[in-house]
């Protein structure tokens, strides 16, 4: 198994786009075992982008399994994700990230989304996407774009939530899984002393 350390937000590999795969190669391959590995792992999270991990890669994991209506429904591994139509009709739902830790906010996004990306098989898939799923996928293509999800909310909301992301900056609020800091800094549940 590998349980990779998640990335803070501030971390500079969350803060720019990643790169698109020109081929899908044993690199993808890992990549996506590691997103699988890691998200089974931290029992709170239902979607991994690969830079939260550390690779600066265009690829996402969505595993909703945990959510009562979706617990049958299969991993979704996207390489190269675009969302290509989004609908008119938005909703606004609260959002946490694995890499912004303790904090949630209400974000408004489009109620359903198409999307072309290509599958482990090397297949291109367009696939519409809609309620809870439309939104996981949008906030992790936002990551493989170097968006967080709190860029999303009103500056005056922004302007509330400023000390509390000070503090996860600062590491001064971590999760109860390994996370790497802004610096480089690993921090494993075991050493935190300062939560």
């Amino acid at each position: 198994m590998a349980i990779k350390p998640v990335y803070n937000c501030f971390h500079p590999i969350l803060n720019k786009p990643t790169i698109e795969f020109s081929n899908i190669d044993q690199e993808a391959f890992q990549i996506a075992k590691d997103l699988q590995d890691t998200l089974n792992y931290i029992s709170n999270g239902v979607g991994l982008a690969a830079n939260q991990i550390g690779y600066d890669k265009s690829i996402l994991l969505v595993d909703v399994r945990q959510i009562e209506e979706y617990a049958n429904t299969q991993p979704l591994i996207m390489i190269n994700p675009e969302i290509i139509l989004e609908s008119d009709n938005k909703l606004e739902m609260q959002e946490g990230c694995l890499s912004i830790p303790d904090l949630y906010e209400y974000v408004l996004r489009p109620e359903r989304v198409e999307v072309r990306y290509w599958d482990l098989n090397e297949k291109e898939i367009i696939k519409e996407f809609d309620g809870y799923i439309a939104r996981v996928i949008q906030h992790e293509i936002d990551h493989l774009d170097g968006i967080l999800f709190f860029q999303h909310l009103s500056s005056f909301k922004r302007t509330l939530i400023k000390n509390k992301l000070n503090k996860i900056r600062k590491g001064e609020i971590l999760p109860d899984y390994s996370f790497v800091l802004p610096d480089g800094t690993l921090v494993t549940p075991d050493k935190k002393t300062n939560q």
